[in-house]
């Protein structure tokens, strides 16, 4: 549920900073389930070596040493699975039992809709080709000269083929809302 609430996240700032200076100078550029590929080596060595770092941490802290226990794969007795007793902000700190509870099935709820967002993200992206937020311009075509603004934003743009793709949906989407 984290890691959805987080790639949802994610998923729609890359695509608003694409193609800014201080992201991997410039490099990585169209639909978000495309940046992947872009982004370079060194990056994924570091992210590797954080990922390493912060699993391994949770292994010492949640899990029994498989040497001391007599079965493996046993938590320890006083580990709550997800709470790792990281509150820096102290927002857990003097409340009660019930309020907590109804937090973590918050939690819960929404890392469960964060899933089933991440999805649709990704599926939309595959079926066009097209980024999330153009997609959406795109939908609104007859409204405020948004095919002219998407015809400004797209000229000399790295990507011509999402553009092209993005040209295509404006126009049918145009042609759908004139005959309204």
């Amino acid at each position: 549920g984290r890691v959805a609430m987080l790639a949802a996240l994610g998923f729609l700032v890359g695509e608003q900073v694409e193609g800014s200076s201080f992201l991997f100078d410039s490099q990585v550029t169209g639909p978000a389930i495309d940046h992947f590929q872009q982004v370079p080596t060194l990056f994924w060595g570091l992210l590797g070596a954080v990922i390493f770092t912060s699993e391994a941490s949770r292994v010492q802290f949640a899990w029994q040493s498989p040497f001391q226990a007599d079965k493996l794969f046993l938590l320890k007795d006083d580990f709550t699975p997800g709470d790792y007793k990281f509150d820096p902000l102290g927002l857990s700190a003097g409340k009660d039992v019930e309020w907590l509870n109804d937090i973590k099935l918050k939690e819960i709820n929404n890392g469960r809709v964060a899933m089933i967002a991440i999805s649709g993200m990704v599926a939309q992206e595959l079926v066009n080709g097209i980024n999330l937020i153009p997609a959406d311009e795109v939908l609104e075509m007859g409204k405020n000269g948004a095919f002219l603004a998407m015809e400004k934003q797209c000229s000399g743009a790295i990507d011509e083929a999402a553009c092209a793709k993005a040209f295509e949906a404006a126009e049918r989407a145009t042609l759908f809302a004139a005959n309204l």
